[in-house]
């Protein structure tokens, strides 16, 4: 048995992903990189040959934004997963080659209006799609899930009162007066804080806006700010509406960083425009930076079947990790590891159509072997 897995994108989740698969899949692959510039797809494609223990040899060929290609479209016969790694925008766009092609299709994208837009594409696909499958929403979500059925099936109840989960994609020192460092995509970043966010209050799902309700938080004995943002929830919001009576995702961040985030966004309206305008502020003063860390925390809270009040969490740092003969960034690491765990699920099972993180069968999802390596085992 051998796969065909092709990547659409030549960034850093990307490369990830590709290494990843190269040194990490326990059966024959073949790895297909496809980026709208040719020479970028031809760069990663060395660059994971390079990283691999034993020799693998990536073909990169060019994903033309002006259609299809006799190229593209003898690779996508060929293929048996399209791996999403380009900009939300594009989701859609490429969903639609799997759904043509007969590949399954995984993607990363937090954005809503686009993941909706492929549910409906993809209703009575005769492949599957794993939709929002990186860390948040992704990793964190299918996390959250778990300890929800673990509370329930534990305490033997059907109803919480909290469901929280949160993440920070974080650099190891923050300086005034933004306290920040990107460590991924800035219009990510910018798109989360401006979009409405979606959660559970007294058992409905609501949209709320964005940086709305600031909050400290210690998390293994360090202090963070954590606030609502845009996409992280995934499906949650509807799976588990009249379930959890307060629910929630959060970004977290060092103090000071959303103070400075809210003076930029003043007078700002919503909409692209906005999201764009954010961005230029942030990327003038706010430098790129490699050293990184993932801070992850999820906690359920309800009554037990006595009234006694109970609390569940898990909390994670995670930091940059070598792979072959390559470091990977912790943002890359945790965010790839999802995405391939994903796809290797979809090609042994029969799964068809969207799969959405609520529909994830989450302990053997979490100590799969890909998630495992990065993350640790869930107990």
């Amino acid at each position: 048995m051998s796969y065909n897995m092709v990547i659409a994108g030549a960034g850093g989740i990307a490369q990830a992903v590709g290494l990843l698969l190269s040194e990490w899949s326990n059966v024959p692959i073949r790895i297909f990189i496809g980026n709208r510039r040719l020479e970028k797809a031809e760069m990663v494609a060395k660059w994971i040959g390079e990283g691999t223990t034993d020799p693998l040899v990536a073909q990169a060929f060019c994903l033309s934004d002006r259609g299809l290609t006799k190229e593209m479209e003898e690779i996508f016969e060929q293929g048996d997963v399209l791996l999403d790694c380009l900009p939300g925008s594009l989701a859609p766009k490429m969903a639609g080659y799997a759904k043509k092609y007969g590949l399954h299709y995984v993607n990363l994208t937090e954005y809503v209006a686009e993941t909706n837009e492929i549910m409906a594409l993809a209703k009575n696909a005769e492949t599957g799609f794993v939709l929002q499958s990186g860390l948040a929403p992704g990793y964190i979500d299918i996390l959250a899930h778990y300890l929800y059925q673990e509370f329930c099936r534990k305490y033997h109840v059907d109803k919480v009162d909290k469901l929280q989960f949160k993440v920070g994609a974080l650099t190891d020192h923050a300086v005034a007066p933004h306290y920040y460092g990107f460590t991924w995509s800035p219009v990510g970043v910018a798109t989360e804080y401006m979009k409405d966010a979606e959660a559970v209050r007294d058992f409905k799902k609501v949209p709320l806006k964005s940086l709305s309700e600031r909050a400290r938080i210690i998390i293994d004995g360090r202090t963070y700010e954590e606030d609502l943002t845009s996409g992280g929830a995934a499906d949650l919001p509807d799976a588990l509406a009249g379930k959890v009576r307060h629910l929630d995702y959060k970004t977290l961040r060092y103090p000071g960083h959303y103070a400075w985030v809210q003076q930029q966004i003043e007078g700002l309206a919503n909409g692209d425009k906005a999201i764009g305008t954010l961005q230029e502020k942030m990327e003038t003063e706010i430098p790129h930076m490699e050293q990184d860390q993932i801070v992850l925390y999820a906690a359920v809270e309800g009554k037990d079947s006595h009234d006694v009040l109970r609390r569940s969490e898990v909390s994670k740092l995670i930091r940059p990790q070598k792979v072959g003969k390559h470091r990977l960034r912790a943002i890359q690491a945790t965010t790839a590891a999802p995405m391939v765990q994903a796809a290797f699920m979809l090609l042994e099972s029969d799964r068809k159509g969207v799969v959405l993180q609520s529909q994830i069968d989450p302990k053997p999802f979490l100590n799969g072997s890909f998630i495992a390596a990065v993350y640790g085992e869930i107990p």
